[in-house]
């Protein structure tokens, strides 16, 4: 049984240069990316890839978006598990599947891609009965990481970075924090959005203080409700014609 996704480059629709970052998230991710881009060079000067990522922060700003975008500008095929959903209730098993999924990313040169990382990097209380088998988990994890091919990048993502173990987070050699969009950014994401209906479409109540995915989603539903209105409204009238006729 599989417990990860594998998606092709072709596959996503989104480009990186679509996405709204911040300016230091986009000149660490050009960074990431150049250095990918130019790996045998660096190989002749015996210099590493920068090739363990963390992302954290807010939930629907654009974290997983932008690893498979990551993934898309590098022609790579990305490995995505969500550790929320992956950890095994057989606990002997964890080990076992996310190994396979670190060696499924090096035999496809992939982006591998960890949702909810926090899942097993949580600081535990290990007198409980499965403390034995997590710190084994966890362990597995750290070796796993430390030993990763220069040709995978690993990008993990956590809404709750304070949560992970220090030794985990210690490993990552990047850490780019997705925050809320502030009022000026989210009136650009909806500018953005909406310049695509035409300007009777347009004119919808926005929200501020939230993510970008919850943005999109407040848009796009006045924007439905609207058209589905206007439907509804001529078919009214239709109705009425011939009911009159």
């Amino acid at each position: 049984m599989s417990y990860d996704i594998i998606t092709n480059p072709d596959a996503v629709k989104i480009s990186l240069s679509q996405l709204h970052l911040s300016t230091n998230n986009q000149e660490k991710l050009e960074q990431l990316i150049d250095e990918f881009s130019y790996l045998s060079l660096l190989r002749k000067y015996d210099l590493s890839v920068t090739n363990k990522v963390l992302f954290h922060g807010a939930s629907g700003c654009g974290k997983t978006a932008t690893a498979k975008a990551i993934a898309k500008r590098l022609h790579k095929k990305i490995i995505t598990l969500d550790l929320s959903e992956f950890i095994s209730s057989k606990l002997g098993e964890t080990s076992k599947n996310i190994s396979l999924s670190f060696k499924k990313a090096a035999r496809e040169n992939a982006v591998l891609f960890i949702d909810e990382f926090d899942s097993l990097g949580k600081l535990r209380d290990y007198d409980t009965k499965d403390s034995g088998e997590m710190k084994r988990v966890v362990n597995t994890l750290l070796q796993l990481i430390d030993h990763i091919p220069s040709n995978i990048l690993l990008i993990c993502a956590t809404n709750f970075m304070k949560v992970i173990d220090q030794a985990l987070l210690r490993r990552f050699e990047i850490k780019l924090s997705f925050e809320l969009p502030t009022s000026h950014e989210l009136d650009i994401y909806y500018d953005e959005l909406l310049s695509r209906f035409p300007k009777n479409l347009q004119d919808i109540e926005r929200t501020y203080h939230i993510s970008y995915a919850e943005a999109k989603d407040i848009a796009e539903n006045q924007v439905k409700k609207e058209i589905i209105f206007k439907e509804k409204s001529k078919e009214k009238i239709h109705e009425n014609k011939l009911a009159y006729n």
